[in-house]
């Protein structure tokens, strides 16, 4: 058996055609998914790891992800492999973390998996007919009891073998049948005892060693609710109880008696669904000293409410978003909290919520504060990515390239995410939040006042719809941000008028348009917070559209009522309009001059148009923004499909494409290494423009529903787009081709390709994880054949724990057969016919090889040798040379050699002669009928090759191999194939034999023949590019 088991590489192999199979692209490998650290509504679970740490799980929905408290919340581990469902419920237990999945309406399909240091190594046995879904699980003693809607299940916590089910008494509470809430605990003190709570408000006592109930624990109101938070707490046999209504009461469970009714009016009647008892004595009283602290939390709101439970019971604090709500106008974020837990002996409380964060917070014991600070943060966008942009590559070229990406969502944050190392991910700062909220009045800190509250989300900009971003005069860590507030536009620069002293070592280097706002805003990328600029529109309209210089100094700001200004990063100046500001003496020469239709200093004239200074403002939104490497050009495009260049210095608008009202321009981007501009229109199509000679050189087509976004490759070769059909799309820009398709699960709504070509990232609607593929061309073959798509298949998406992923390396070790089959599909697509015979195609072989075929002695000329070749020098004379160190069997074989006559060596060169002939000349021959195998083959020798062959056509022979070989051209310019090619055929053929043609009649009679078939299909060409040429200047023209 270990031989099985021991090679590596072998698994590898059998594993690697599963992987194949189940790919749909060619180009794009799933690889992971950034972003997510506790997504779902499944609480943490932590378990202590001796006296130095804690290790805390949580559930990203179909697998786990384990942080280390002392590590700073880093991640450890991740789960694999991938539950087939969702986890449901989560339970860690020394060095083994229990996760319940599936089960349900939804999934019929369900169990109970144990995992250690993120590694599978069981599985609970499930009873037989279990098809409900695992609320909550808990391990105690030599017991893991598993609570759901109708049944407790129990099993051994050694053996993993199942113990048995326990179904609660059948009741009715009034026309609603009575059901498990999920709420599951067990006392300390209580030997094998497990108490349940129930949507009638009891709680249940069941003893799980001999499946009885022991004991049910009544409400004392007919309306509290069911019960939602049970929790045991440090004081011998007392527990908190919380119900629907509201109320949260201190029991008693040996005398079946209510210790403490805590007054929860001050809540709002919000139901308490989470409950955590503080364990290091301290907190409480006056002082701090006393023991007694409880904190309560609800899934209906992001506070979490500290209780002193000594004299009575008492609110002393309460941490106002502790995880963020949603903004009055956002209901894509979630609110709420999912798990609070006091670590046990410590003064750290650990908070999970529903904004998919998990934070660690620290008591002050030296102030006594009855609020915590925030200690460790892991957390990721809230609400749906909305925008994707990885960072461009830097002037001096860092190591970073290709290893950052920014991310904009809809709960008005802006994070970076570093695709080499999770712990370096972090939100862009955009100020004290908190600190302003105290500052504004609002309901932060320890006031209980609910009426007038005001969320985090509601201080901060509002949601990013574009930014733009440029590194090359970015400072770094060390960047001075100007002190003050941000987006303040103040500089405590005191010489106002010298923009070189503000700030030198570095500036701002991303700017971002926001929803329905008329600013837009810088941020410091090295310092990772938010810059101190607010740029507004002059005309006071939204912005739509941001660009930054490739220098990093200047930015650029498109608008919804057609106006672009162009702003200085280092001192928040406005710097120019496009089209430039008018003086009103300028405004009134101009209309002067409009009237008289004449020429003047303020005209351009390019193409038959004249533009003025101050003309040319797009009528609509300003869609896109771009400015070329060396800053002469601005280029703009809007709703009123318009197309313009811009003088960067001087705002005069110097060309424009007008494609209105044909179609209207939704978005652009700009390769600046290859001048091409690629822009989406309303018709579903892409288009790309050179911008160099201002021409369209590609329509793309394909697209389904509108385009949500597009990119361009690295390289400039590619253009990937996403449309409403869920579809993400290739193109080839050299051969227009759809060269690969990815059907997603959802729809993508933002994209973006790495500057290194490595990483593909997309965005799903509704999801606020970032989905990672690799990119197999950088290490495989990829054909331009064309895809079909009617072929295109749904492919899986990356997940969070990398299962089924494909590290970027990998496409250059695997051996699989999608090399040969793009080979062979390329050999296909190269042999297909013209598409009609009454077109003249041309041949597929490279220009540079028939040319060479007719220059070839001058080449040779060329090429020859200035001088003759020197012999090497003699080696020093305590060396032996090579001469005199042959060996005797060589020198006979040579004498052996030597010894063969003239006669024989003639006789074997004729039997060799006579014997065999080369290909070229077979398939000559054996062209009488079909000339396709001759042409082909003769189309793959190499110029110096085919010119021997043709040198050495024989015309001794009867019919000669020269008459052959213009009979063979004349039947494939017949044919109207490989024009080009035959032309070049025929020039060499005529140089070389030209003189020995008249001698022979045969030959003269094909040359007759080809000249006239040569004479029809010139004559043929002719009168169509003459009808083209006509009907082109009949366009052109202003009639």
């Amino acid at each position: 058996m270990p031989s099985f088991i021991e090679p590596a590489a072998k698994r590898r192999k059998l594993e690697a055609p599963t992987r194949e199979s189940s790919q749909a692209s060619r180009i794009f490998a799933p690889y992971r998914t950034v972003g997510l650290v506790s997504p779902t509504r499944v609480p943490f679970t932590s378990v202590a790891l001796g006296k130095t740490t804690f290790q805390i799980t949580t559930s990203t929905g179909h697998s786990l992800q384990t942080y280390d408290l002392r590590r700073g919340l880093n991640l450890v581990f991740n789960s694999k492999p991938e539950t087939s469902a969702p986890i449901t419920a989560t339970c860690a237990w020394k060095d083994r973390v229990f996760a319940a999945w599936g089960g349900g309406r939804n999934y019929h399909e369900g169990g109970v998996w144990v995992f250690r240091r993120g590694k599978k190594i069981g599985e609970l046995q499930l009873p037989g007919g279990l098809v409900e879904q695992v609320q909550k699980l808990i391990v105690f003693g030599s017991w893991i009891v598993a609570c759901c809607s109708t049944r407790l299940e129990v099993w051994s916590s050694a053996s993993y073998e199942h113990y048995t089910t326990m179904f609660p008494p059948s009741s009715k509470n009034g026309f609603h049948e009575v059901h498990l809430t999920g709420a599951l605990c067990t006392m300390p003190t209580m030997l094998n005892k497990a108490l349940v709570g129930k949507s009638d408000g009891a709680v249940e006592i069941w003893n799980v060693s001999v499946g009885k109930l022991v004991h049910t624990i009544v409400p004392s109101g007919l309306q509290s609710g069911a019960v939602t938070a049970l929790e045991p707490s440090p004081a011998l046999d007392l527990f908190a109880i919380a119900r629907a209504d509201g109320s949260l009461v201190i029991h008693d469970v040996r005398r079946d008696l209510e210790i403490l009714k805590l007054n929860t009016a001050s809540l709002s009647a919000r139901r308490i669904t989470a409950i955590s008892f503080r364990t290091d004595g301290l907190g409480a009283g006056e002082d701090g000293q006393e023991d007694g602290i409880m904190a309560t939390a609800s899934v209906e709101d992001g506070d979490v409410t500290f209780w002193d439970l000594n004299e009575g019971g008492r609110i002393i604090g309460v941490l106002r978003n502790a995880h963020s709500p949603p903004s009055a106008d956002d209901a894509g974020s979630a609110n709420g909290i999912a798990g609070i837990e006091f670590l046990a002996g410590q003064h750290v409380i650990l908070t999970s919520g529903f904004d998919n964060s998990l934070k660690s917070w620290a008591f002050n014991e030296n102030t006594h504060l009855s609020t915590p600070s925030k200690l460790h943060s892991r957390s990721g966008h809230a609400a749906a990515v909305t925008q994707l942009l990885f960072l461009p590559a830097e002037a001096d070229g860092a190591d970073a390239v290709g290893k950052w990406l920014l991310s904009a969502g809809r709960d008005r944050s802006l994070w970076a995410w570093s695709l080499r190392r999770d712990g370096q991910s972090t939100e862009i700062s955009q100020g004290n939040i908190q600190k302003k909220a105290r500052r504004l009045g609002t309901s932060f800190g320890n006031g209980l006042d609910l009426e007038t509250r005001t969320t985090l989300e509601d201080l901060k900009a509002p949601e990013i719809t574009c930014m733009a971003c440029c590194l090359n005069r970015d400072g770094g860590m060390g960047a001075s941000t100007g002190g003050g507030s941000v987006w303040a536009n103040v500089s405590k620069n005191k010489n106002k008028g010298d923009d070189s002293n503000t700030l030198p070592s570095g500036w701002e280097s991303i700017v971002t348009g926001h929803k329905g706002d008329k600013f837009a805003r810088t941020w410091f990328w090295g310092r990772k917070k938010a810059g101190r600029w607010a740029f507004e529109t002059k005309d006071g309209t939204e912005v739509k559209s941001v660009a930054i210089t490739a220098c990093g100094t200047f930015a650029l700001i498109g608008s919804a009522g057609g106006g672009i200004d162009m702003f200085n990063l280092q001192s928040g100046k406005h710097r120019q309009k496009y089209p430039a500001a008018l003086t009103p003496a300028q405004a009134r020469k101009l209309k002067v001059q409009s009237r008289e239709v004449a020429l003047s200093n303020g005209l351009h004239h390019q193409n038959g148009k004249r533009y003025a200074a101050g003309e040319g403002k797009h009528s609509k939104d300003v869609t896109g923004i771009m400015v070329d490497n060396l800053n002469k050009t601005v280029f703009s495009c809007g709703l009123d499909g318009k197309i313009k260049f811009w003088d960067f210095g001087t705002g005069l608008l110097r060309h424009e494409i007008d494609w209105y009202p044909m179609t209207a321009i939704t978005a652009s981007r700009i390769h600046r290494q290859n001048d091409l501009l690629a822009l989406t229109c309303d018709d579903l199509s892409i288009r790309v423009i050179d911008v160099e000679t201002r021409k369209l050189v590609r329509e793309l087509w394909g697209c389904v529903g509108q385009i949500t976004d597009f990119c361009f490759s690295e390289d400039g070769r590619w253009i990937v787009a996403a449309s409403m059909d869920s579809i993400i799309r290739v193109w080839d820009l050299p051969t227009g081709h759809l060269v690969d398709a990815i059907r997603l699960p959802g729809l993508c709504t933002a994209l973006a390709f790495s500057p290194t070509g490595e990483f593909l990232a997309t965005a799903l609607a509704g999801s606020i994880g970032i989905n990672i593929w690799t990119n197999r061309a950088l290490f495989t073959h990829v054909s331009a054949h064309q895809v079909d798509e009617d072929a295109i298949e749904t492919t899986s998406v990356p997940t969070a724990s990398g299962q089924g992923g494909e590290p970027l390396l990998a496409a250059a070790f695997e051996e699989s057969q999608s090399t040969s089959e793009h080979h062979q599909k390329d050999a296909a697509s190269s042999a297909i016919d013209q598409l009609s015979s009454d077109m003249t195609t041309l041949s597929l072989v490279p220009r540079s090889r028939w040319q060479t075929l007719l220059h070839l002695e001058l080449i040779a000329a060329r090429n020859k040798p200035i001088e003759p070749p020197k012999a090497p020098e003699k080696a020093p004379f305590f060396l032996p040379s090579l001469d005199k160190l042959t060996i005797g069997p060589a020198n006979n074989q040579e004498a052996n050699q030597l010894e063969i006559t003239q006669a024989e060596r003639s006789r074997i060169t004729a039997l060799q002669r006579h014997s065999t002939q080369s290909s070229f000349t077979q398939l000559l021959h054996q062209s009488h009928s079909d000339h396709e195998p001759f042409v082909v083959h003769l189309k793959s020798l190499s110029p110096s090759k085919a010119d021997i062959e043709i040198r050495s056509l024989s015309t001794t022979s009867s019919p000669s191999e020269l008459t052959l070989f213009i009979e063979a051209l004349s039947a494939r310019l017949r044919q109207r194939r490989d024009y080009d090619i035959v032309q070049a055929w025929m020039s060499v053929c005529l140089k070389i034999h030209g003189d020995i043609i008249p001698a022979s009649p045969d030959t003269i009679e094909a040359l007759e023949e080809w000249k006239q078939v040569q004479e029809l299909e010139s004559e043929r060409l002719g009168s169509i590019v003459g009808y083209c040429n006509g009907v082109v200047s009949f366009m052109r023209s202003t009639r």
